[in-house]
């Protein structure tokens, strides 16, 4: 059940775009909350929230380097979450390789009728 609370503050935290954004931003390196609140039109206790709940998520962590705290981002809920995904991709293309092999049967059956993909080359 905890794996499910943990899933479920991963998915939560990534589903507002201004945190993403910090992600994206954390993924190139360490950085302080000023740095990750440049591009940001909103004040330092916004941007303080929004690295509150990702942290909480465990998504980053913050260390500390003598007066700043550089922000990090941590990978492990972000594997996590990729994982539980890939069980879907997988589920959903083997349900694609289906359709293609029901379409490819059906057109074998009708020669002359084009498929959507046929039609628009």
């Amino acid at each position: 059940m905890q794996a499910a609370h943990h899933l479920d503050m991963t998915f939560s935290a990534l589903a507002d775009p201004t945190r993403r954004a910090i992600l994206a931003r954390l993924a190139t390196g360490e950085a302080s909350v000023l740095e990750l609140a440049e591009p940001f039109a909103m004040s330092q206790p916004a941007i303080s929230k929004h690295l509150k709940v990702l942290e909480g998520a465990g998504l980053i962590s913050r260390g500390r380097d003598a007066q700043r705290r550089p922000c990090r981002l941590e990978a492990k809920p972000l594997s996590e979450a990729t994982a539980w995904l890939e069980n879907y991709r997988r589920l959903w293309e083997g349900q694609f390789q289906r359709l293609d092999a029901l379409l490819d049967e059906m057109k074998a059956i009708q020669p002359g009728v084009a498929t959507q993909g046929e039609e628009e080359r």
